[in-house]
């Protein structure tokens, strides 16, 4: 998975996270989520947790979740939990 940046003719590009595949030989990409409306921050720090990096909530030195998990209003601590 990965967060592209897609030019949107006059409006701000829209930024997607996407996945490649392959299908009969062919790369393709699907889109699994528009993040257009979320904070920058909270883009960047998904970036970082995707490329295998670490990220830490602002202001918080007790190993908090991640900015990215609570950008989800944690729905992904809840599908953590109950996965089995």
């Amino acid at each position: 998975m990965y967060i592209e940046s897609v030019p949107n003719r006059n409006s701000p590009p829209a930024i997607l996270l996407r996945e490649s595949y392959r299908d009969g030989g062919k790369i393709k990409k699907r889109t699994i989520a528009n993040l257009s409306s979320w904070p920058t921050e909270i883009v960047e720090g998904l970036r970082t947790l995707l490329k295998g990096g670490k990220v830490a909530a602002a202001g918080d030195h007790r190993g908090a979740p991640c900015v990215a998990a609570r950008a989800c209003g944690g729905r992904a601590r809840h599908a953590a939990r109950h996965r089995s």
